[in-house]
């Protein structure tokens, strides 16, 4: 099947003079988001030749850290998800989202899904 059309994601980081992110900007305009302002980003890219995942981990110095306790909890339900879909392993699915149900309980996150 031929390539019809490609898509780009862009992300702008603002960095202070020790290489800190300061601002974080994203835009996707195929997904209708333009220089929208985010305080955290993860991405993780599958290198299939090295058998390895690449991280990206970035987050503001403003960014709060009750706000990164729910993204990190947001992420990890999200990665369930994914993961159920991905390989249709219900099994391992509910196992994860045991794991995110127990994460959200010791960090008495507030059920905000």
């Amino acid at each position: 099947m031929a390539i019809t059309k490609t898509s780009d994601i862009l992300f702008e980081i603002s960095l202070d003079e020790n290489h800190v992110p300061e601002k974080l900007h994203w835009t996707a305009k195929d997904g209708g988001v333009e220089n929208e302002e985010a305080k955290a980003i993860m991405l993780n890219i599958w290198d299939s030749n090295a058998k390895e995942t690449m991280r990206i981990d970035l987050w503001t110095k403003d960014m709060p850290v009750d706000e990164m306790k729910v993204f990190f909890h947001q992420t990890l339900v999200a990665m369930a998800d994914t993961f159920e879909r991905a390989t249709a392993d219900e099994k391992m699915s509910a196992t994860m989202r045991d794991f995110c149900d127990y994460f959200a309980e010791k960090l008495e996150l507030k059920s905000e899904e």
